[in-house]
């Protein structure tokens, strides 16, 4: 995108009023963001990935959803290619890695995985691992629900989150072939429906935000097997809240001392302060989010500055956090409607 000037980019509900994608301008000191242009080329573009070389990648979460390449020219996002059918329905979040976009579709319950060519476009068909299973919760897990995909550390393996299994699948990319293959499942607590998931900074702990109870599960990573494995539960909230919680993004600090959570709902940024193993060492404080349904959280390159992409109030909010307690506190907003994510590039 030219220089060294940060932008973050932000996904929205074109079907809520969105307007798809907007690139805005951040300022490095105090964490603001400027909006300057926006694009509606695909419909619903609820979460992005940015790659090098300006590109920027989105789902379509529509049914018989998609993903679609675009070229940050100057301020405004290009497409690059048509979009790419991802054979599965309501894709809500994306990875890279590889060479490849790999796309959770949370209605079908499948990962997509979708070729890069030289240029930034997409080519397909896609190439899809289906998963199977439910779990207790009835009317949240009468099937398998794919929410999220993530690349580890060393970007040796994917880890994919299903909300309607209690799972979180540990996959390889068999780049030759284009696919993902199934290393092993983990299941978690039944009925907790984890959501999203984040790495501590060293690659050994993984924490996983889960959407049904309002706790967060640790796990321990060994990236030379791939192996994931359950250490403990810790509530993400200090106390019981008014409304029912939801927990949506999860992210860790760059120096590995708090991780922070976005809950719908009671509609708060909860902070965990974690041990010197990567442990949460117990829930510090919850704030406002400063408008309604956080539906993701994003921490600037820095590690200084939060951003909440509070979907309902059509806002994204930031905050700049106390290095001492962790503790998020609110400085600005702006207006950005149906919003559903924050990334940089």
């Amino acid at each position: 995108m030219g220089g060294s000037v940060l932008r973050a980019c932000v996904g929205s509900f074109s079907s809520g009023g969105g307007a798809g994608i907007t690139v805005a301008d951040v300022d490095p000191d105090t964490g603001g963001l400027v909006p300057r242009h926006s694009t509606d080329a695909v419909p619903d573009p609820s979460f992005l990935a940015a790659a090098d070389g300006g590109l920027l990648y989105a789902v379509s979460q529509t049914e018989g959803g998609s993903v679609a390449a675009f070229r940050l020219t100057g301020d405004k996002p290009e497409p690059v290619g048509d979009p790419v059918p991802v054979s599965g329905d309501h894709p809500t979040h994306l990875a890279l890695a590889g060479g490849h976009v790999i796309t959770a579709n949370y209605a079908s319950g499948s990962f997509s995985t979708v070729p890069i060519t030289a240029g930034g476009a997409l080519a397909g068909p896609a190439a899809l691992l289906q998963h199977e299973g439910g779990g207790p919760v009835a009317e949240r897990q009468e099937g398998p629900h794919a929410h999220q995909v993530v690349p580890d550390p060393t970007g040796a393996w994917i880890l994919g989150v299903d909300l309607g299994t209690d799972s979180v699948l540990v996959c390889a990319l068999d780049a030759d072939r284009g696919a993902l293959r199934l290393n092993h499942e983990v299941r978690l607590r039944p009925g907790t429906g984890p959501r999203h998931l984040a790495f501590h900074p060293d690659g050994h702990r993984v924490y996983v935000a889960c959407e049904l109870e309002p706790v967060v599960t640790v796990c321990s990573w060994d990236a030379a097997t791939g192996t994931l494995e359950p250490l403990a539960e810790a509530p993400m909230l200090t106390a019981e809240p008014d409304a029912t919680p939801y927990a949506s993004g999860i992210v860790a600090s760059p120096d590995g001392r708090f991780c922070w959570t976005a809950v719908r709902g009671p509609d708060v940024v909860a902070t965990l302060a974690l041990d010197e193993a990567g442990d949460v060492r117990e829930a510090v404080s919850e704030v406002p989010c400063g408008g309604a349904w956080p539906r993701d959280l994003a921490i600037a390159p820095r590690g200084r500055h939060l951003y909440a992409a509070n979907e309902h109030s059509g806002d994204v909010t930031w905050f700049e956090i106390d290095a001492a307690t962790g503790t998020p506190r609110r400085t600005g907003s702006a207006a950005v409607p149906a919003a559903s994510c924050v990334v940089f590039a």
